[in-house]
Formats: C-alpha cells, sequence, structure tokens
C-alpha cells in the first residue's frame, strides 16, 4: 500500500474528512441529530475527589453523555461502514491513538483504534487514576496509573465493536474505543455531520452508534458524481 493511502487514512482516523484516491471514488455523507426532549445533564460533579474539584475551580465540566449542537445536532457518534467495502488489508496510521485524561476526564470520549496501532493514555493531572478497559474480544485491561506514571501503551489486536473505558477511581469518566480494519468511519463533533470517503460506487451498509442511544443501521447506495446523503435522527427511548 503507498504512502498516499496511508497518509489518507490518517486524516480520516483524526478527522471526518472525505479522501479520494481516484475520480470513480465516492462518499457517503449525513448529519446525525437528536429528536425529542432534551434531558436536563448536570455538570459533572467531582466533590468525589478534592483533587479533580481543584482542577476546575467553580467550572466543573459538562456532562458529556449527551453533547449536542445548534439545532440538537449529536456529537460522539460513530458513524461506520459495515458490509460492503472490499476486504483486504488497509495499513494501519502511523501515529499512535492518545486518550488523555486531563481534568479528570477522558477525551477523546469516543475513538477509533487500528488493530495495529498502538494506544497511548496519558495522565497529566498529577493525581492517581485507573484505567479499565472492558473489551469482550481483545483482552480486558486494568491499569493503575499513580502521579508519577504519566503514560502507558496498549495494545487491542482484534477488531470489536465500541466497548467502555472507565476510571475505577472516578465513575464520571468514560471513554468508548472501536477497533476497526478499515478506514470507512467517522466520529461526530456536535455540529453532527460526517462524511466518509474513498468508496467504490456501489451498495454499503453503514451504522450510527451512540453510548446511550444505540445504534442505527441504513443501506446506502454510492455512485461517483456526488455523495450518497444518509441522515441518521436518535431519540429518547420511552420509558417502560
Amino acid at each position: 500500500m503507498g504512502s498516499g493511502m496511508i497518509r489518507r487514512f490518517s486524516i480520516l482516523a483524526s478527522a471526518c474528512l472525505v479522501f479520494a484516491a481516484a475520480s470513480h471514488a465516492g462518499s457517503i455523507a449525513g448529519t446525525i441529530t437528536y429528536s425529542g426532549e432534551v434531558p436536563k445533564l448536570p455538570p459533572v460533579d467531582l466533590s468525589g475527589d478534592p483533587a479533580c474539584a481543584a482542577l476546575h475551580g467553580d467550572n466543573p465540566p459538562a456532562n458529556e453523555v449527551l453533547v449536542l449542537g445548534e439545532g440538537n445536532t449529536m456529537g460522539n457518534v460513530l458513524v461506520r461502514v459495515t458490509k460492503g467495502y472490499a476486504v483486504k488489508e488497509y495499513p494501519a496510521p502511523a501515529q499512535p491513538v492518545t486518550l488523555t485524561q486531563k481534568g479528570c476526564q477522558y477525551s477523546p470520549r469516543v475513538f477509533v483504534l487500528h488493530p495495529a496501532q498502538t494506544l497511548k493514555i496519558q495522565n497529566p493531572d498529577g493525581i492517581m487514576h485507573n484505567v479499565h478497559g472492558m473489551p469482550a474480544v481483545n483482552t480486558p485491561f486494568n491499569r493503575a496509573m499513580p502521579k508519577t506514571l504519566t503514560e502507558i501503551e496498549v495494545q487491542l489486536p482484534k477488531v470489536e465493536d465500541p466497548f467502555e473505558i472507565k476510571c475505577d477511581l472516578h465513575r464520571w469518566m468514560h471513554a468508548y474505543c472501536a477497533v476497526l480494519d478499515h478506514p470507512f468511519y467517522c466520529v461526530t463533533t456536535k455540529d453532527g455531520v460526517f462524511e466518509i470517503g474513498g468508496l467504490e460506487p456501489g451498495e454499503y451498509e453503514i451504522e450510527a452508534w451512540h453510548e446511550k442511544l444505540g445504534k442505527q443501521a441504513a443501506t446506502v447506495t454510492v455512485g461517483a458524481d456526488a455523495p450518497a446523503k444518509q441522515d441518521f435522527q436518535f431519540t429518547r427511548p420511552a420509558k417502560k
């Protein structure tokens, strides 16, 4: 695989951008929105650890369970192609993925890792954290990170759906990692926009996943002239 393809994979791994390897490459684009009454989510309660509270002063971080933009567009939604892409070996990005614990918050909250890519987990807070990853396919990990341990590395060599990473010491800290062996995915910011490029004309199945609102699927036909359009709308499940 040439260096150009590796570069394009790296771009997609860090942002929702289109790449085009050739003039016949197509793409899928859309917007993720939330419908219905927006729940009132209070700021994160850091009172369980005064050291964490001190990092934020009088401005505790916002609750990231539901991140909405103007018009109730949704952030932290993973959109990925699940069927229809060429099944072959796609190279891993040259750079590792970094998960930070700054301010007693994980960032990014939702991310994707290639099976051959390294996950670096950093602790710049100068306080104790405990990183507890709970994959079902890969080997689970549970690592204490005292203030003197500022970085660890984790390998997740098997493809896997999103799984939770949490801090056992700070119950509000959550992140979600998917392991994918192809570059056809996107994690939205709060503008809710996604665009996945480099797709040959044809039929594809795609999936949109949110940590609390579940997942939705759609079948999309991609042409070579203009992006195929596919929006998703999530809503709060009805109370049982």
